[in-house]
């Protein structure tokens, strides 16, 4: 369940947007995600009550339509929410101290390397996030590229994790993501500045499933 549910990850917020956010959602969503990410960070992010208020209005579209709504690194707003779940950073707080916190919530952990996906997986996480898998133009704080490599090294070592790539993912490189051994891609850019957001979340989503069935994943 959960390595169908990671096949299409939709990441974003209101400053990745070049359109009303809700719109861009509910686009997404009919082009076929499969999970999606509430992320306001960066230059220009909605705080407080406003932050709330699009987050819910957000919460309530992936609802209606059964996608899983996981908040990042917010662990107040995802409870005040009730949202499916959160996501945490090595830099944010413990994975540990956020299971305790949420009970039987989804929890994501972004990781770089085995040794923090072993560390994820003490905590009882429930997936992890490896990236940047590519260069990446959305996250200012992003760390060094670990390439489609990492991705084979984690899937020897621990095959049964459920993982997402994300980093710099398009069209043109959702194949070879999922060949490396990932469940699914996580992108915000490759949606977000899509000139028709539908078509092009249709497209990628036929490239996960493809090549994920290919694979018998």
């Amino acid at each position: 369940m959960m390595k169908h549910m990671l096949s299409l990850y939709f990441v974003m917020g209101s400053v990745d947007c070049t359109k009303n956010p809700l719109v861009v959602l509910d686009e997404a969503i009919e082009g076929g995600i499969t999970m999606f990410q509430f992320r306001e960070k960066g230059k220009g992010a909605l705080t407080g009550l406003e932050k709330y208020r699009l987050a819910e209005q957000l919460f309530e579209r992936c609802r209606a339509r059964n996608i899983p709504f996981i908040v990042n690194d917010d662990v107040d707003l995802a409870l005040a929410l009730q949202a499916d779940g959160i996501h945490v950073g090595q830099e944010d707080e413990a994975a540990e101290r956020v299971r305790d916190r949420i009970g039987n919530k989804y929890l994501g952990v972004s990781v770089h390397n085995l040794t923090e996906v072993k560390k994820a997986l003490a905590a009882h996480a429930d997936y992890v996030g490896l990236g940047p898998i590519f260069p990446t133009v959305s996250k200012d704080d992003a760390k060094q590229v670990c390439g489609l490599t990492m991705i084979e090294h984690i899937r020897a070592h621990e095959k049964h994790v459920p993982l997402v790539a994300i980093g710099g993912i398009t069209e043109q490189t959702a194949e070879q993501v999922i060949k490396a051994g990932a469940d699914g891609i996580a992108v915000i850019s490759a949606i977000c500045r899509a000139e028709h957001i539908c078509e092009q979340t249709k497209r990628l989503y036929e490239i996960v499933m493809r090549t994920k069935q290919e694979g018998d994943r």
